[in-house]
């Protein structure tokens, strides 16, 4: 009797078969990918970003890979996953507006051309450069050209970041790999900088120049009280300069009075730049 109810099993699919819904799938995506170069073609008619420089939208981006890595499940690894989008992003952005990729190699080249590829493909240039300043300079006389600098540049580098104050300098705008995890592809930690965004600018965390008649515990553990992270500091003629990421909530005023409290006797606090908060899979992460 117990026969009776048993269901036959769904006979195992052939080789041909599934090679047939992976030709498929394949066929699907290049289609979608085309036609995503069509609405590009109407966006630029629409917003003629084809010559601006500007159209960069590291807020849209950084909410991009979010999703991606909220629902990402399976066999597939992330790395990979990522990587296909970064490249998809980046590609159909140099279509918009052609730019290229400016890189500090004075760390090493074979980490920044990494990130650099990683994160933007191999159809955007790549062009190497001595020091981070030599890469503020090339993007500040670029029309919408990005650098990318590691953050721990090291003594030799000097204050970098003070060739950032000015109006009209180029901005930090995005501190990546944006997705932490252990083993990224493309792990080593870096700033990227464009020509001011007028309104892309995502302000999660703001970086500002401090300058300190002098530094000691108190100061560190006050900006640490507040959620700031000292990213890097150099002699300065008239101290210490640092470069400090902040809450994006956080007043400056509060800072200031924080490490005037602490000793520190902080110059103004000026802003070079912002970014997302960067993605962590166990959740949120500086």
């Amino acid at each position: 009797m117990a026969g009776r109810f048993m269901t036959a099993k769904s006979p195992a699919p052939d080789l041909s078969t599934l090679r047939a819904e992976i030709d498929r799938l394949d066929e699907a995506m290049h289609r979608l990918l085309m036609e995503r170069g069509r609405i590009i073609d109407r966006l630029i008619a629409t917003k003629g970003t084809s010559e601006s420089g500007q159209a960069f939208r590291p807020g849209r981006e950084a909410a991009m890979m979010r999703m991606l890595a909220a629902r990402h499940a399976g066999l597939l690894p992330l790395d990979t996953v990522e990587g296909i989008w970064r490249v998809i992003i980046a590609t159909f952005t140099y279509v918009q507006a052609p730019f290229s990729v400016h890189a500090d190699i004075s760390g090493g080249d074979a980490p920044m051309r990494d990130s650099a590829r990683f994160h933007f493909g191999f159809t955007v240039p790549y062009v190497a450069h001595a020091t981070a300043s030599d890469v503020i300079e090339a993007v500040a006389s670029s029309r919408g050209d990005l650098g990318i600098f590691r953050l721990d540049q090291g003594a030799s580098a000097g204050a970098w970041w003070r060739s950032l104050i000015s109006a009209g300098r180029p901005r930090i705008i995005a501190r990546l790999p944006f997705i932490e995890r252990p083993d990224h592809p493309a792990g080593t930690p870096v700033f990227v900088i464009s020509q001011p965004l007028a309104e892309a600018a995502v302000r999660d965390e703001i970086l500002y120049a401090i300058t300190f008649e002098r530094w000691n515990r108190a100061a560190a553990k006050a900006l640490d009280r507040l959620g700031c992270e000292v990213i890097a500091s150099a002699a300065d003629p008239i101290g210490l300069s640092g470069l400090v990421a902040a809450p994006g909530a956080l007043m400056p005023e509060k800072i200031s009075a924080a490490l005037a409290a602490a000793g520190a006797h902080p110059g103004p606090l000026v802003e070079v730049g912002s970014h997302a908060s960067r993605f962590s899979l166990g959740g949120e992460s500086r």
